[in-house]
């Protein structure tokens, strides 16, 4: 029976070592033009029923006070859009002395100068109980900026010549984003007493639409036949990439517990997702726009492939252990607060 419940738990992190199984023995059926029309299942139909599922689960007044949360939301876009890429930058410097591939070595800059992901950070920060609120409105405010800001940092870090549509680029993410957390938003408000009442499994309805995205990821990333990568510079890669990922949430703990800080657990647990997860949906794109014709693309956009699933399997393994420091911090901070009871002479 143990082993059943843990597997009842885990199924999301099986579920993404399965869809890139799938996608590693048959990439044509998810790659791009394939028999699932990913451009527009994925691109399109996938991101709008994350967001609009979002939209129908929270309730209004919520994302009305996390819109007034503002020292949070400023803290993760300038940790996600400045300092994120400043330090990768600063250590990309020493690793240039090695003899890693110098394309993957571009490719974790890029990484480093995503906006915050479209789903994944809110159903982490969601399964854990946290402020979903902040966390929503965080990545779909991080993913706008990103819009402007993401080409501008690759063009500054990188360099490239091409031109960046960003009309089209906004005009795609107000589609897939904003549309349909607004609808999702007014149908809440006409069937709001059989939500409570059905309590539908909200979390695992964006988990599987997550899982899609994975596996046409991966489909695209094995169909391609110019990607020519020695297993050393691989390996190193996987390390880096998850050494930064624990570095970075750890840092954000930190600073988010330390005692002048105003953040709630529930806010720290949005701030340590949103602030170090990156966004592959609106990453990929961007990165085929900005630079187009580059015969290392593909190689320059394997460190995202690997550093978006490899962010929600570690924030899945991390999930019980953050639940269970904000509940006890929760429990500690209300017991701080209660009236102490007068002492008897």
């Amino acid at each position: 029976m143990g082993l059943l419940e843990r597997l009842r738990k885990e199924w999301f992190i099986l579920g993404i070592v399965l869809v890139i199984a799938v996608a590693r023995l048959e990439p044509g059926v998810g790659v791009k033009g394939g028999p699932l029309k990913p451009e527009i299942t994925i691109t399109y139909i996938a991101v709008s029923a994350i967001f609009f599922n979002s939209g129908l689960s929270l309730k209004t007044e919520e994302l009305t006070s996390a819109l007034m949360h503002v020292k949070l939301h400023l803290f993760v876009q300038i940790f996600t859009l400045v300092f994120f890429p400043t330090a990768i930058w600063v250590f990309l410097q020493l690793l240039s002395i090695t003899p890693i591939n110098e394309w993957l070595l571009k490719g974790l800059q890029t990484v480093g100068c995503m906006p915050p992901p479209v789903s994944s950070a809110v159903i982490l920060t969601k399964a854990v109980g946290g402020n979903e609120a902040a966390a929503i409105f965080n990545s779909a405010f991080g993913s706008f900026l990103g819009i402007v800001i993401t080409p501008l940092l690759l063009l500054l870090f990188l360099g490239s010549s091409s031109s960046v549509p960003f009309t089209s680029i906004f005009s795609q993410l107000f589609m897939t984003v904003v549309v349909p957390l607004i609808i999702g938003q007014i149908v809440r408000r006409y069937i709001k007493d059989w939500l409570e009442r059905k309590k539908p499994p909200f979390g695992a309805i964006s988990s599987c639409v997550l899982l899609m995205i994975i596996y046409t990821t991966f489909c695209d990333t094995f169909a391609n036949p110019n990607i020519n990568l020695d297993k050393f510079s691989l390996i190193i890669i996987v390390f880096i990439i998850f050494s930064v990922q624990m570095s970075f949430m750890f840092l954000t703990f930190l600073f988010s517990t330390r005692n002048n800080s105003t953040f709630t657990p529930a806010d720290t647990v949005a701030i340590v997702f949103c602030s170090t997860h990156k966004s592959l949906t609106l990453g990929i794109p961007m990165l085929k726009i900005v630079f187009a014709g580059y015969e290392h693309l593909s190689l320059i956009s394997v460190p995202l492939l690997i550093y978006h699933p490899a962010q929600i399997l570690l924030g899945s393994l991390l999930v019980p252990t953050i639940k269970s420091w904000m509940v006890s911090r929760q429990k500690a901070l209300k017991l701080t607060r209660q009236p102490k009871a007068p002492v008897k002479v």
